[in-house]
């Protein structure tokens, strides 16, 4: 994972580029903010999904997404238009990552909503209009005739969309969080489930709460990929290398390394031989 924050945009593309020649990285992601949320509040950011169409273009073979989309940012319809160009420019390798958005408590991520004029919703109807986003997104991306949705977050009239992605039936939908409410979305919805790292041991019961939720709707646990990010450490890679060790112990099989900018010459191929082939 590379945030496109506090860095150019050559550096992104030089890094997944190299990564899209080897094999052993599988995927790759950029995160959903339009204001920095780290270092210089006034420094360079860039739009998440026309960056990804960008790099879409310009790459081969990785997987690719946001993680993750904020929810609050574009009405559902639309993010469905654009994934579904994504998914056509990238040949079939968009997974779609998304989520209620920020957490309310973080000051550098509230403050890109009032200055872009977006507004920014209680935690219930975030959650609730993240389930009717899954919902519509789905529908658009698979159904062949228009269709009325009359819901208490998302309405929408006629709603159609053309072209279809390239994957069928639909791109894999990863939704990202760690709440409650968004895990009960996670169980009717995801194909993946991503959380932060740094607490191993509160994504563990999370995930078990995970489990729970999908015996209620009678869904098998097992058919959701369980993702975890966890940031790099270019000084002590042993320390990295022992959290994606605990980590894929602990279930979590998809694994996201978020690398810390400036980005070092290499350093695609450092995470190769210095954290996945020694794990």
């Amino acid at each position: 994972m590379t945030a496109p924050q506090q860095v150019g945009y050559d550096d992104i593309l030089r890094v997944w580029q190299e990564a899209d020649a080897i094999p052993e990285i599988e995927h790759a992601w950029l995160f959903d903010h339009l204001m920095p949320i780290g270092g210089d509040p006034a420094g360079p950011a860039f739009e998440g999904w026309t960056l990804l169409s960008a790099l879409a273009a310009l790459t081969t073979r990785l997987r690719l997404g946001l993680l993750v989309t904020s929810n609050r940012f574009r009405p559902p319809a639309l993010l469905a238009k654009m994934a579904t160009t994504v998914d056509i420019v990238s040949a079939g390798r968009l997974t779609l990552g998304i989520g209620v958005g920020s957490r309310p408590g973080h000051p550098l991520a509230r403050r890109e909503y009032e200055a872009h004029g977006l507004p920014f919703h209680d935690t219930a109807q975030a959650v609730g209009s993240l389930a009717e986003a899954c919902t519509v997104i789905r529908r658009l991306w698979t159904e062949t005739e228009p269709f009325d949705f009359p819901g208490e977050y998302v309405r929408l009239t006629g709603a159609y969309g053309s072209p279809k992605p390239v994957q069928r039936p639909h791109p894999p939908i990863l939704i990202g969080g760690r709440s409650a409410g968004t895990l009960r979305v996670v169980a009717e919805h995801a194909d993946v489930w991503n959380i932060p790292g740094g607490d191993l041991d509160d994504a563990v019961r999370r995930s078990a709460l995970l489990d729970r939720y999908c015996a209620e709707i009678g869904r098998d646990p097992a058919t959701i990929t369980r993702s975890i990010h966890l940031p790099v450490t270019y000084e002590r890679p042993a320390s990295t290398r022992a959290a994606i060790s605990e980590a894929i112990e602990a279930g979590f099989g998809h694994i996201v390394l978020g690398l810390p900018a400036p980005y070092p010459p290499g350093v695609a191929r450092w995470v190769t031989s210095e954290l996945i082939a020694t794990t």
